[in-house]
């Protein structure tokens, strides 16, 4: 007999065997859950094994963005959507409300709060408007958390702090032309003169990066190795020049830029972190973006989700409402089923970052599945739209040439895939 602790609204039963664990589990899956979340708390020698409640504090989170994307985000999003219009003022305000410090330590700017925190937050954002999610994921996971966990206190002061305020934003320019997937294919190369850096290369599809006050920038250093390092570029130095000229399937008012550096001069002590170890940075960088991304997904299925429920109790055929024909019944239990299997998955993945535990496996299970998720969910809200969601008069298929940018942002499916597979090997 182990010595679990299992508690809920019922009360505390204690040396609990695993069937009892198991009962107790189903019985407040059934009767003790509002929306299927499990009021079960198991413990062993004081430590939680299991709760799938969220906290007060990320309850209150997750409502107070809810409410400001419902009132600030979602009137103008189709709007956006249309011109290709920066929200600029709506992610300032975003800082000021302190949703860019949700996974920072209060010492630098940061509430102090959780990655499910955070994770929560995109997800309500991404709700109503994919491409204001992206530039929120992208500004914090890419864009700060590089400088968070790799800069010294003199590169958070300066760059850190302001971007968390929202002051502006940060980007993190990866990928180039001739590297994608092979991240570490980078042409970048910066050469060292003394006690600088001259830096010269184009990065392409970069969020944020027109208003970013900083750019961290991944270069080679070494023409014959492949060493990698990653550099703070400041906005407007000599040689940088951003760009935001794409013509976009989806995600259209998100700024995705191309960056390009001609003999950009940095000194020595914009390195970020150790020299040479930028590849295992951004590697560590994409697996908490990759969270951020599987929350997006999540927002966007849950908004496919929401419109097509909303529209199937209106739409009337045949003398009855959608709603009330088992095909279009069942494409909105599968909606709803993998919805809320994504959104367990990146709640996981987040919760594991926050333990300080391995997450790399989860993360990417969270991004495949909830990105694919996504897609899935804009297929079918369109087809219970019927002509109707071919047009733009309803947000679904917004969400539709948005999803599809989840499936390749940040990891394409295929290298997700990679990731995991190459997790279920035994480590040497």
């Amino acid at each position: 007999m182990l010595n679990y602790v299992v508690s809920g609204d019922a009360g505390i039963c204690t040396n609990v065997d695993y069937l009892t664990i198991f009962r107790t589990a189903f019985n407040y899956s059934r009767y003790g859950t509002i929306r299927g979340r499990m009021n079960l708390k198991l413990t062993y020698k004081g430590e939680i094994y299991l709760n799938w409640d969220l906290t007060a504090d990320e309850q209150l989170i997750r409502d107070t963005v809810r409410e400001f994307a419902q009132e600030k985000v979602e009137p103008g999003a189709s709007a956006r959507d249309e011109t290709g219009e920066f929200p600029w003022a709506i992610m300032q305000e975003m800082g000021k409300l302190g949703f860019y410090g949700l996974p920072f330590s209060e010492e630098w700017g940061g509430s102090g709060g959780s990655t499910i925190s955070y994770a929560l937050a995109v997800e309500e954002i991404g709700r109503v408007d994919a491409s204001l999610g992206l530039g929120f994921a992208a500004h914090v996971s890419l864009g700060c958390s590089p400088v968070y966990l790799f800069g010294t206190a003199k590169q958070k002061e300066q760059y850190l702090l302001p971007a968390i305020r929202g002051d502006f934003l940060a980007a993190f320019g990866l990928t180039e032309p001739e590297a994608g997937s092979d991240a570490g294919g980078t042409r970048t190369f910066a050469e060292r003169d003394e006690d600088v850096y001259h830096i010269s290369g184009t990065k392409i599809f970069i969020t944020n990066a027109k208003h970013a006050g900083y750019i961290v920038a991944t270069a080679r250093t070494d023409r014959t190795e492949r060493h990698i390092s990653s550099f703070v570029i400041p906005q407007g130095i000599r040689g940088l020049q951003v760009t935001a000229n794409y013509k976009k399937m989806g995600m259209r008012s998100s700024e995705t830029c191309e960056v390009f550096m001609d003999n950009v001069t940095v000194p020595h002590e914009n390195i970020l972190g150790e020299p040479g170890k930028g590849f295992h940075q951004f590697l560590d960088i994409l697996d908490g973006g990759r969270i951020s991304i599987g929350a997006l997904g999540v927002g966007v299925a849950q908004g496919c989700l929401d419109a097509s429920l909303s529209y199937s109790r209106q739409r009337k055929q045949f003398g009855k409402t959608l709603n009330h024909f088992q095909a279009i019944q069942f494409k909105l239990a599968d909606m709803a089923m993998e919805v809320e299997l994504a959104r367990m998955m990146v709640l996981k993945a987040a919760w594991l970052k926050d333990q300080h535990r391995p997450f790399a496996q989860e993360a990417a299970m969270a991004k495949l599945f909830a990105s694919e998720t996504a897609m899935r969910a804009a297929l079918q809200a369109v087809q219970i739209h019927g002509g109707a969601g071919y047009m733009n008069d309803f947000p679904v298929e917004r969400f539709m040439r948005d999803a599809k940018l989840l499936e390749i942002g940040e990891g394409t499916s295929e290298i997700q895939r990679m990731v995991i597979a190459r997790n279920l090997e035994p480590k040497d």
